[in-house]
């Protein structure tokens, strides 16, 4: 019967995967470790050092703490301005599509007399009728340029 041996899988992914998490745990705790232990460090270092330069020791880390805060809030605000920017990308090409799909299924006999159409109404706005206005000094060179 399959079923046994599809639960015995099951639990050796779930095994697989929990080994994993505590592995990935140890070395966080690891890390955590580290840290603490460098603390420590500049913190006796700190303490060894005279009061002037305790408060700039401390004025530094402040500065360096504020530092790394401010660049992980600019670096979240620009990938989430990214996510934001490829998903307007997505649907701009997806309209992009869809107007080429459209642009494919019309017929060639109309696309050809919207041509013609739009050549006829490019004529009918050049036709011009009635008064003209000019500056009195153009006056020699617009009758030069109805004689020629």
């Amino acid at each position: 019967c399959p079923f046994p041996r599809l639960l015995e899988a099951q639990l050796q992914d779930q095994r697989r995967e929990h080994e994993e998490e505590v592995e990935a745990l140890k070395n966080q705790v690891d890390a955590m470790k580290e840290e603490l232990e460098k603390q420590q460090q500049a913190f006796l270092q700190t303490l060894q050092l005279s009061p002037e330069a305790q408060v700039e020791f401390g004025l530094q880390q402040e500065i360096t703490r504020l530092t790394n805060e401010n660049l992980v809030k600019l670096l979240e605000k620009l990938e989430k301005n990214e996510r934001k920017l490829k998903k307007q990308l997505k649907i701009y090409m997806k309209k992009v599509q869809d107007i080429e799909a459209s642009q494919a299924t019309v017929p060639a006999e109309r696309r050809r007399h919207e041509r013609d159409m739009q050549v006829a109404v490019q004529r009918k706005e050049k036709d011009f009728q009635g008064m003209l206005e000019y500056y009195k000094e153009d006056e020699p060179l617009l009758i030069r340029n109805l004689i020629t």
